[in-house]
């Protein structure tokens, strides 16, 4: 009979120094997954609150006393041989010099470095909240009038929303274009990401990001851009979000998690659901269906990066 598999807590902490360099631990020989880089922390112990196994792991591992701050996110992960749930906290201050007490190597890392180093996967999508946005602002589709769409995405981005997928699937290819350079051109102002749904040879052209469609990402073989423009797809199930590890997209996002008014009668997935597809793959994920920035705390503790949304986040 199969031996159920085991689960495990672990709290890791987000160190940063003056310069605003995170600190990486490399796990050592005889530990599996031996030779990655990973955020300090380790395993919470029965009776223990996440606060007080991560003073006391990194008083153990690296020489600290760690002061613990707000929760950034909880990524649940399975491996071969466990079901880990990774949670991760940013350390407000500390007093000693951080060492590898357990003979591991220690590395300040600048955050743009981050994602040069190999990492178990559960690590992964901390990185991805460190350095992108927890919102994706994905825009309605363009009525009649394109200066009321580029006046209320202007809106959008004075608001902060500083990730925009442009959907503009209706529009002919002549307004889609000459929309999409005025749409790009107050996303750079505003040092916005920016990609385009669906069109990547025109994403290519106007040097932006693509976010594919599922049944696009069901046919991909190969990443569609190079790797300076992001990729993202949409996905609804394990498979798809496999697919879109395999071609190497820079995220994904998942849903619906809540029944939408886009997709009315789509089986809502649920956070639970969300979660146990979440820990199939290491992408960073946005949870998308029915959610607001209301919801990216809940989002967070379920592995997402954050919330992609139209509505909640376009301006009435």
């Amino acid at each position: 009979m199969d031996q159920p598999i085991r689960s495990i807590h672990v709290v890791a902490g987000v160190i940063t120094d003056a310069r605003g360099r995170v600190l990486l631990a490399r796990r050592s020989g005889g530990r599996d997954m031996a030779g990655l880089w990973e955020f300090p922390g380790g395993k919470r112990e029965a009776g223990e609150t996440s606060e007080a196994a991560l003073v006391r792991e990194l008083r153990e591992e690296l020489g600290i006393e760690a002061e613990v701050g707000e929760a950034l996110i909880e990524v649940p992960q399975l491996y071969p041989d466990k079901r880990l749930r990774l949670e991760v906290r940013r350390i407000t201050g500390w007093k000693g010099a951080p060492r590898g007490h357990e003979g591991q190597a220690l590395a300040w890392v600048a955050p743009d470095r981050l994602t040069s180093y190999a990492m178990p996967p559960a690590d992964r999508p901390v990185v991805g909240v460190l350095l992108h946005p927890d919102r994706y602002l994905v825009t309605p589709e363009p009525a009649a009038d394109d200066e009321a769409w580029l006046s209320a995405l202007e809106r959008a981005l004075g608001a902060g929303a500083a990730r925009v997928q442009l959907r503009m699937r209706q529009a002919a290819p002549a307004r889609m274009r000459s929309l999409a350079e005025r749409a790009i051109a107050l996303c750079r102002r505003a040092g916005a990401d920016v990609l385009l749904n669906g069109d990547a040879q025109l994403a290519r052209e106007l040097g932006i990001g693509v976010h594919l469609r599922a049944t696009q990402l069901r046919e991909a073989i190969v990443r569609p851009l190079p790797k300076e423009l992001p990729v993202a797809a949409s996905c609804h199930d394990a498979g798809e979000l496999k697919a879109a590890q395999r071609i190497g997209c820079d995220f994904a996002v998942l849903g619906p998690v809540r029944e939408t008014a886009t997709h009315p009668g789509a089986d809502a997935l649920g956070w639970e659901s969300f979660a146990a597809l979440r820990e199939a793959v290491s992408l960073p994920i946005y949870a998308i269906g029915g959610l607001s920035p209301a919801d990216i705390t809940a989002a967070r503790g379920q592995g997402a990066q954050g919330i992609a949304a139209i509505r909640s986040l376009w301006p009435a």
